[in-house]
């Protein structure tokens, strides 16, 4: 609504004359910058973000906000029609006169709905109770019956969320669950309990979910398609070191100790693989020595949602899994015989560096059907697909080839031999757009999809007739279209408005491509400059940092009406810049690798040559540099402060993994290789600490279960032995990020660069939290 628009004068004013005179800012000049986080913008974008909820019959309905208050559509792609699922105000009244409550068309009480088997009433929930509702009538009446859900296209081989701390079989009658370190199952219809495993002990538990730095009481568990078996592991911590925290109170701390080994450990964490059978509890070992704990995708065996590595046989004869080594470098494709437990070597891949199967997907499947296996590979220094023969263990054939990557095998159609994969780099501009293609088993036909230039979302119908494609560029919003397997175009859906936030003074990050340090390889970024800037200023420069190596300073190439808090620092007075470096993925190999063996480079040296380059288009002045950073940006940002302090003047390191050898196992062993290997003591920031010259302030939450404390604490005493200035913020009871605390740390972190690299005074304790859209 219009009452909820802010004019462009009421907000684009810039830094107010009187604190640049003063030599400080005001209050008025943070609630500017305020007025670009999320939770201002987002309200102001409208009909983006389609996320299309698909019913039984191959039709979905999807919600999208507009000024007026939110809207429903019902899609039916093979007839190619949209239409409204229902008129807003008639609902809001027959609501208010069966709910006995006043609703309004722009306020309904729900954020989902359903429709029952025939498609005659939409059912949803409003205020803690179902609800049935009949467009042809305009009546409601109250139902507690189930609504249509959600099918998903596959559930095999992947385990479907249940209550609680429980993974529901994917016929939905049984539900596995831990209890007292072993396996137990419940039937959902009549709530009665059976024990599947007996042997299970503290520290040597069935489907125990621990990564180290992530951990849950729910079962790791892959079902096999039938519902009768769940593929696990008995996890073996027993000699496996300990991690222990402290909380702060009044009166005695409490301890909170568990299983977290390092690298450099003589013993890590190991899985002896099961199969469980549900239906007559029976445990079937495999013949095989215990896998350590690790995974193609990441560092977490259970990153995909449930037991990574693994693709069961539809019968539940078979099951196919990967085991990783220690350091990664290995994988060794096998199959167990789920009745016996024997298991046989398909074939292996051996790496100098890291192996990894994907990006945000496990990017192999097994056939059994056709004997046949899609492997993942960037033995050709690009992320390709492969067939094998899963007889022999014989390649076959190179699925897909060229100087671009695969990143999502979204859909194997067997029958037709012809896969459906997401994949960054092979079409002209930014190189991290990801697209649709489909290609045939034997690498012919490959085919463009999704061709609008633009990052794309993909969500396939669950008969894999249709999919829903949203696209859009950091700075072009979201255009949301239906198409047919062949790529063709069925129905448009919605355009993103972002009408009301452009006029409240809003403009998008500017896309930029500069070089790397080594002079050839082309890197990308997002720069945020102030909406007002000042003809013949120069502005001092904030680098937001995340080196990776898994992820990078973008994380998402799609539109987003705020990154951060980036373009709100911008609004104070700065120009800030996130910059893709080289050894972070979704490029070659060989991209990916430049820092293999010395995280320490956080990909600082491109970082540093990016500003200089950007310093000859922009307004930056190269003489005040400031940088921040969490998690793997916090290890990056003290680095940069020790091993770059003529460039770096100011810096945020919040919740760094300042010493790898402090860090979970699978982390430094992954991407620096072993201990004996790799030279961590020459890579921790501590060591480095006494080159300290600027202003740095550290950061940590004293409870934090990801990158322990004791990274920073490490730093800190350094510091001090070193004699250097430094500040430090803690956050006694918080974890790896700081949760109520974080608006507090923003406002620090305002006050920070406002103070050392911008030579103005803050506000005092400003409030954050001030919500400009509905004043």
């Amino acid at each position: 609504m219009n009452k909820y628009l802010l004019t462009a004068a009421a907000v684009v004013f810039g830094l107010s004359a009187a604190a640049q005179q003063g030599g400080a800012l005001t209050a008025k000049d943070y609630e500017h910058a305020e007025s670009f986080l999320a939770y201002n913008t987002m309200p102001l974008v409208y009909r983006a973000n389609v996320m299309p909820n698909w019913l039984h019959n191959g039709k979905f309905w999807y919600r999208v906000t507009t000024p007026n208050g939110a809207e429903f559509y019902l899609v039916d792609p093979a007839k190619k029609t949209r239409s409204k699922a229902f008129d807003e105000t008639k609902l809001a009244t027959a609501l208010s006169s069966a709910a006995g409550t006043t609703y309004s068309a722009d306020k309904l009480p729900f954020m989902s709905i359903g429709y029952t088997a025939d498609d005659k009433y939409v059912t949803f929930n409003a205020d803690g109770k179902g609800w049935k509702y009949d467009p042809q009538a305009n009546q409601v009446t109250a139902d507690n019956s189930t609504t249509e859900a959600v099918k998903p296209a596959r559930l095999t081989g992947r385990a479907a969320r249940g209550g609680g701390n429980e993974v529901l079989s994917p016929d939905g009658k049984k539900a596995v669950f831990i209890k007292d370190y072993n396996l137990w199952v419940r039937d959902v219809a009549n709530n009665s309990t059976t024990q599947l495993t007996t042997d299970g002990v503290k520290d040597f538990g069935y489907a125990t979910d621990n990564a180290g730095w992530t951990h849950s009481d729910r079962p790791i568990v892959s079902w096999s398609p039938d519902s009768k078996k769940v593929a696990t592991f008995q996890q073996d911590q027993r000699k496996s070191s300990d991690m222990y925290l402290v909380t702060t109170n009044v009166g005695r701390p409490t301890l909170k100790a568990w299983k977290y080994p390092l690298p450099g450990d003589k013993d890590i964490t190991m899985i002896q693989r099961v199969i469980v059978d549900v239906e007559n509890p029976k445990v079937v070992r495999f013949n095989i020595a215990p896998d350590p704990h690790r995974a193609t995708l990441s560092d977490d065996i259970a990153s995909s949602g449930s037991l990574d590595d693994a693709d069961w046989k539809p019968d539940g004869t078979e099951f196919a899994f990967v085991s990783t080594s220690r350091d990664h470098k290995n994988e060794k494709f096998r199959i167990a015989n789920a009745q016996t437990g024997v298991v046989r070597d398909v074939f292996e891949e051996t790496v100098k560096t890291q192996y990894e199967s994907g990006w945000g997907a496990i990017n192999w499947r097994y056939l059994p059907a056709s004997k046949e296996i899609i492997w993942f590979s960037e033995r050709d220094n690009w992320g390709h697909l492969y067939l094998y023969d899963a007889t022999t263990g014989k390649l076959k054939n190179q699925i897909t080839k060229g100087n671009w990557i695969v990143t999502k095998l979204l859909k194997v159609d067997e029958k037709n031999r012809m896969l459906y994969f997401m994949a960054d780099g092979r079409e002209p501009g930014n190189p991290y757009f990801a697209h649709l293609y489909k290609i045939g088993f034997n690498g012919k036909g490959l085919t463009l999809l999704t061709p609008e230039a633009g990052n794309h979302v993909i969500s396939f119908s669950p008969n894999e007739q249709y999919f829903v494609d949203t696209y859009s560029q950091p700075d072009v919003p979201q255009v949301s279209v239906v198409r047919d397997l062949n790529g063709k175009l069925i129905s448009n859906l919605e355009k993103a408005d972002i009408s009301q936030l452009v006029a409240t003074g809003w403009k998008a990050p500017i896309p930029v491509k500069v070089k790397a340090h080594d002079g050839t390889t082309d890197i990308y970024g997002l720069v945020f400059t102030p909406t007002k800037m000042d003809a013949g200023k120069k502005y001092p420069v904030i680098d937001y940092i995340y080196p990776g190596p898994q992820g990078g300073s973008i994380g998402n190439w799609s539109f987003g009406p705020s990154r951060n808090d980036n373009q709100a620092l911008a609004e104070l007075g700065f120009i800030v810049v996130a910059i893709e470096g080289t050894s972070n993925p979704l490029r070659s190999k060989s991209f990916h690798d430049m820092s293999y063996g010395n995280m320490a480079e956080n990909t600082l040296p491109d970082q540093i040559t990016a500003i200089k380059q950007l310093a000859a288009k922009y307004p930056i002045d190269t003489t005040k540099v400031g940088i921040w950073g969490h998690s793997g940006g916090g290890f990056a940002t003290a680095t940069a402060m020790f091993r770059y302090p003529d460039f770096f003047k100011v810096g945020i390191s919040e919740s760094g993994n300042h010493d790898n050898r402090n860090y979970e196992d699978d982390w430094g062993e992954r991407y620096d290789g072993l201990v004996e290997n790799s030279d961590y003591d020459a890579q921790a920031n501590q060591n480095w600490a006494k080159n300290l010259k600027g202003k740095l302030m550290l950061v940590h939450g004293m409870m934090d279960d990801n990158v322990p404390p004791y990274n920073t604490l490490l730093v800190v005493e350094a510091l001090e032995k070193a004699n250097k200035s430094f500040d430090l913020v803690i956050f006694p009871n918080s974890a790896h990020g700081y949760g109520a605390y974080s608006p507090y740390m923003m406002r620090r972190r305002w006050d920070y660069f406002v103070e050392n690299l911008l030579g103005l005074k803050p506000p005092y304790d400003y409030q954050m939290g001030k919500r400009t859209v509905g004043r």
